[in-house]
Parts: structure tokens; sequence; C-alpha cells
């Protein structure tokens, strides 16, 4: 199971971080992938995150304003989001998989959280 937090209602500018903590899988023995579908729009990968943390991939909207991390003790991965803009309005959503990195099906999805960025 995972589990989304940490989304909510900021203006342009400011700062988000978002918390996908994983039950019943350790995440060292997936890839973890962070998503985001806006209204009237495809869902579309946003970051990933290997097994190991070694390998990290960003959408090229997102680059050099979003980090993902995670923390093996917490069974949790992070995605810090800065310098939001409204065009980062969605419903974030955190999804793993234990074969494929930054799959477009990924096997395990999270409920998602709602982040809306006001101009």
């Amino acid at each position: 199971q995972l589990v989304e937090s940490g989304g909510g209602l900021v203006q342009s500018g400011e700062s988000l971080r978002l918390s996908c903590a994983a039950s019943g899988f350790t995440l060292d023995s997936v890839n973890i992938g962070w998503y985001r579908q806006a209204p009237g729009r495809e869902r579309e990968g946003v970051s990933c995150i290997s097994k190991d943390g070694g390998r990290l991939d960003y959408k090229d909207s997102v680059q050099d304003r979003f980090t993902i991390s995670r923390d093996y003790a917490k069974n949790t991965v992070y995605l810090q989001m800065n310098s939001l803009k409204p065009g980062d309005t969605a419903v974030y959503m955190c999804a793993a998989d234990p074969n494929t990195y930054c799959s477009r099906n990924p096997r395990y999805w999270g409920q998602g959280t709602q982040v809306t960025v006001s101009s």
C-alpha cells in the first residue's frame, strides 16, 4: 500500500513536500515514480527513483525545481517541489513497480494528493 500526503493550496513561487509512505513492502524492492494528472489532461510522469536510489529522472518542466528522495528507515519517498507554478496544479500520485524503472503502468498506486497553485 502507498499513501501520499503533503498536498495543499499554495501561491505561485511557494513550496510543498509530498510524502509517499509504503507498507507491505520495502522501498528497496521497488522503483518509485511520482505522477500527476490535471483535469482534462492525461496522466504524466513527474519523477522517478530507482530501487537503490542511484538513478533519478525528472520531467523537463520540473527539472531544477523538484527533488525526489527516499528514506529507507521510514520507508517513505518524498517529492520536494519548489518554485511552484499554476501549471503544476494536479492530483499527484506515487506508484511502485518491482521490475520497471519509470514504468508507464506501475503495479501499485497510491490514492493521490491534490496540489493547487494559485497565481
